[in-house]
């Protein structure tokens, strides 16, 4: 598409590119839209998105006591084999 000579200078040529623009700008929008359509589809029949929680609910309590007793973040970090943010993210979600 690239390689043919489209001469802008003049208002057919402008007039094709603009066209063409259109044209992909419509096609970007209907592909959005169609997976916009699919998300909510797949939502509605229960699937899940993102990454899966490392912890489940019993951990996260488990995390939460170790804590209380004054078991250091590192130490946790390194029993749990998670980040600093992750633990720190399951203790304040616990606390809320």
């Amino acid at each position: 598409m690239l390689d043919q000579n489209s001469d802008t200078s003049d208002a057919t040529g402008r007039l094709l590119i603009n066209i063409l623009g259109g044209i992909g700008q419509f096609e970007t929008e209907i592909s959005a839209e169609r997976q916009k359509d699919g998300i909510t589809r797949a939502k509605d029949r229960g699937v899940h998105f993102g990454k899966r929680p490392a912890f489940a609910a019993n951990q996260v309590t488990e995390l939460c006591q170790k804590r209380k007793q004054r078991v250091l973040i590192r130490d946790l970090m390194a029993d749990c084999n998670l980040s600093n943010a992750t633990i720190y993210c399951y203790l304040a979600d616990k606390n809320s």
